[in-house]
């Protein structure tokens, strides 16, 4: 089968973060059995050495650079004119600002020349390059990565909107933009059962197939020993607003509560591109903020806790997974469990889940003073990243989905 995936993210190397993660591993196990062409674009900080890996991974690579103008280097008519757009055509700027003119053409004729059985958009904001007419002689996938509708509406809730005005005039317009979009797909890949509930209520008809993200267990071995001690971590890209949100929170509300009770607890923020709001917290005791690191697997085996204080953000968490494949005992908010079944009836405890600063602290003090809760914790969440939670089962299911012959929903 020839599949043409679609990529403004360049996906390489898969440690740049979650969306780079998934796309890099699907079209890995993809890559295996079918020919694919990836078409992606590429920022100014990939490499040489970047596009060669990625290049031995696909039968075939075509990169557009991304428009100079997009992003944070856009002007504010370039802004203004896309917002317009945005309440004309219901286009996102999010969307507009990575959108390249050669690139649409290129996949125009590459399915004008029926090149491909099979188009993935991997992430919706690729949706923009698939005609509405595509579906109807090839099949058409669009892989959400999480719904920009429910991140914007669970912004608001939570009050971490960096433009609270904007985001509420954007909210319906960026409902009626997903409603209209997913016309476009034979089918539509989402991360959790709540992005499918949301999307479905959008498009009753819509087939939606859920498939969680997973990890790679190589890169990411259970640990061979409980360090003990009164040491806390968290791992992601820092300048997530989601993430930056999290270590902000935690750092100020709950931290210092702990070390009230363990004077000795550490606290390492471990990702690459910290933003200065980051950066300031290591002025804080026992706080170490340690930028982009070689593995950030070291960190989590020298931990004694996880934490994933998510207070917004859609899907499944990498770094939830990545936590329980390394062996480290988790406690996260229910955004940071999404879709994991860890704490229900009939379940082996896998986590242990918190919301409010007191139920934080109340559960890194089980864990500090438990070694049996931990070894509990890190046998259980391993064991479920191994049957439920790795690429490989996560990449045959996308097969199936491409094939046209899946049987889940």
């Amino acid at each position: 089968m020839n599949i043409l995936m679609l990529s403004s993210t360049f996906p390489y190397p898969p440690t740049r973060g979650g969306t780079q993660v998934r796309t890099f591993n699907l079209l890995k196990h993809l890559s295996q059995r079918h020919a694919v062409t990836l078409v992606t674009q590429r920022d100014r900080d990939v490499t040489e050495a970047e596009i060669i890996g990625l290049r031995d991974c696909v039968d075939n690579l075509v990169i557009f650079e991304r428009p100079l103008d997009s992003g944070v280097r856009a002007g504010i008519f370039q802004k203004i004119q896309r917002f317009a757009t945005f309440l004309q055509q219901g286009t996102p700027p999010s969307v507009l600002n990575r959108y390249s003119i050669e690139m649409q053409e290129w996949v125009d004729n590459f399915v004008q020349m029926k090149k491909c059985d099979v188009i993935t958009c991997e992430h919706s904001v690729n949706e923009i390059y698939v005609r509405s007419h595509f579906h109807k002689h090839l099949r058409t996938l669009v892989n959400i990565h999480s719904s920009v509708y429910g991140t914007c509406r669970n912004q608001l809730a939570t009050g971490i909107s960096e433009n609270i005005l904007r985001d509420k005039i954007n909210l319906p317009l960026l409902r009626r933009y997903e409603q209209s979009y997913c016309s476009k797909f034979s089918e539509i890949v989402v991360t959790t059962e709540e992005d499918k509930i949301q999307l479905q209520a959008f498009r009753p008809n819509s087939k939606i197939t859920v498939i969680p993200n997973g990890v790679d267990l190589v890169s990411f071995p259970n640990r061979t020993i409980d360090p003990g001690g009164h040491h806390l971590v968290f791992i992601g890209a820092m300048d997530n607003l989601a993430n930056i949100d999290a270590v902000c929170f935690f750092s100020n509300q709950i931290l210092p509560r702990i070390q009230e009770i363990y004077p000795d607890t550490t606290f390492d923020i471990v990702g690459s591109r910290p933003a200065p709001e980051v950066l300031a917290l290591q002025n804080q005791p026992g706080i170490n903020v340690t930028g982009k690191v070689p593995s950030m697997v070291d960190y989590l085996h020298k931990a004694t806790v996880c934490v994933v204080p998510m207070r917004t953000g859609f899907g499944i968490k990498n770094k939830t997974l990545e936590a329980m494949a390394a062996g480290v005992p988790v406690v996260a908010s229910d955004r940071g469990l999404e879709g994991l079944a860890v704490d229900s009836a009939g379940t082996p405890l896998r986590a242990l889940r918190a919301n409010e600063p007191a139920q934080y602290i109340t559960a890194i003090s089980q864990l500090f003073d438990n070694p049996q809760l931990r070894f509990e914790l890190s046998h259980n969440g391993r064991q479920m990243v191994e049957t439920q939670f790795t690429w490989d089962i996560a990449g045959k299911h996308y097969e199936q989905v491409c094939l046209g012959d899946d049987t889940q929903g």
